[in-house]
């Protein structure tokens, strides 16, 4: 199977699994939007919606950065450019969710 043809077929799985978190995200969302610390910090240590919220971002940040590398590969012509872009989109797709799933699980 031809490299695009497996980012093609990664972007519709995690589309399909992004939906339902969306709609739990949302959700959730609406009711802590205006909630304060004490209240954030109950929602986040339990343990099954940091698990959830956890796979919701590992998903997210997946999802976004195999969407920015096919417009690398699009259009941006440089070889050299594309795939320094690509790495720093691949680097900050796993630094950041890291970071967050860490910062999470530490409150």
């Amino acid at each position: 199977m031809i490299s695009a043809t497996k980012k093609w077929i990664l972007l519709k799985i995690t589309s399909f699994f992004m939906v339902p978190f969306m709609v739990w995200f949302l959700i959730n969302f609406a009711k802590i939007h205006n909630a304060n610390y004490q209240t954030l910090a109950e929602f986040f240590s339990n343990q099954f919606y940091a698990l959830i919220f956890s796979i919701f971002i590992i998903i997210f940040f997946s999802h976004s950065a195999l969407s920015i590398s096919e417009i690398f590969e699009d259009y941006v012509t440089s070889e050299k450019t594309r795939k320094f872009a690509n790495l720093m989109v691949f680097l900050s797709s796993l630094i950041i969710p890291t970071i967050t799933i860490f910062t999470l699980y530490k409150l």
